[in-house]
């Protein structure tokens, strides 16, 4: 028997909560076909919900042909799930790296899933607006929680919880102190500490690494992490919102997290007659085409295997918490 998902302090009434939690569960299939429902008084007691609330939603299941009754019994499960899983994606942004891990759980669903897009542009006011009028609609709600900078982590985690638990799936990003039943999450920290520190005597041609990092915000872990390979490294660590005026130097070697950045970067590198991979270094987040041209290196996350291991969890509704694979592309700008 699955687990009641109760929540006493949301808005939606208790009858409603049930009602949605007891059909989301039976198309998911939680529930079988023919599988018998708490009674009436055990889901009382259990869950401290009142009788007449719980009758009054196990009439509208029967109403609405997911259960039927058999007097004297109980409560039975009356269809087989049949129906098509709907799930929402809510995006920070549909980046070109964005889009290959959308792309890729699209694909790897097939087509008895339904899939619908909302991007919260790193505005948790927004997230919390698009849960609000979506609750009811989905049986699963894929979210990647990256904000702008100054987002209280403690209200973020209230604004999550609005999602129940069994159809949350966390992606890209962990949360401090909220640990969902579904992730599929990059350690940010020690994936680019433990990338940096493999690589050690490739970057020991250069005195300092520099972050560019987007004055839209950042992910504070990628800072960690290289503060922490810049203290048990002899490489200095600067970090930046723009190179400046008259940089990049020789020595140097840069991460870029932004592909604006790294553009304005490549012009002054050329501009000053540097030569990437011996003279100045060049790293670069996510991998693109276009960076493969350019002889870029690269830090990535295996964003088809993301995608792929979200639709798994969707479609085998198997709770899992998946740090995703994490590498670096070694090319000539290194």
């Amino acid at each position: 028997m699955a687990k009641a998902k109760i929540n006493y302090n949301n808005t939606v009434p208790l009858v409603e909560q049930i009602v949605m939690t007891i059909s989301r569960d039976i198309e998911k299939g939680v529930y079988k076909r023919n599988q018998q429902l708490l009674s009436i008084n055990t889901y009382s007691r259990q869950y401290g919900v009142a009788r007449d609330t719980i009758e009054k939603a196990y009439t509208r299941l029967r109403t609405a042909g997911y259960i039927s009754s058999v007097k004297g019994k109980g409560y039975f499960v009356n269809v087989k799930s049949n129906k098509t899983i709907n799930v929402l994606l809510i995006f920070n942004e549909l980046s070109s790296h964005k889009k290959i891990v959308f792309d890729s759980i699209v694909s790897s669903l097939g087509a008895k899933v339904k899939v619908d897009l909302r991007i919260h542009h790193g505005d948790l006011a927004l997230l919390d607006e698009i849960i609000d009028q979506s609750l009811s609609l989905y049986h699963y709600y894929v979210i990647l929680p990256l904000f702008r900078e100054g987002i209280n982590e403690s209200v973020c985690i209230s604004t999550l919880r609005k999602v129940p638990d069994s159809q949350l799936i966390l992606l890209d990003k962990t949360i401090t102190g909220f640990k969902p039943a579904y992730s599929v999450c990059q350690d940010y920290t020690n994936d680019i500490l433990n990338v940096l520190r493999k690589n050690s005597a490739r970057l020991a041609k250069y005195e300092k690494l520099i972050l560019l990092i987007p004055s839209t915000g950042h992910q504070q872990g990628i800072i960690e992490g290289l503060m922490r390979f810049a203290t048990e490294s002899s490489l200095g660590l600067e970090i930046r919102n723009m190179v400046e005026k008259n940089g990049p130097y020789k020595g140097e070697v840069y991460l870029t997290l932004d592909e604006s950045e790294l553009i304005i970067l490549l012009k002054k590198i050329k501009e000053n007659g540097l030569l990437a991979g011996n003279e100045i270094g060049l790293i670069s987040y996510h991998d693109t085409p276009f960076k493969e041209l350019l002889g870029i290196t690269v830090l990535t996350t295996d964003l088809e295997a993301m995608g792929k291991m979200t639709a798994k969890m969707i479609l085998e509704n198997k709770p899992a918490q998946i740090i995703n694979p994490f590498k670096i592309i070694i090319r000539q700008s290194l």
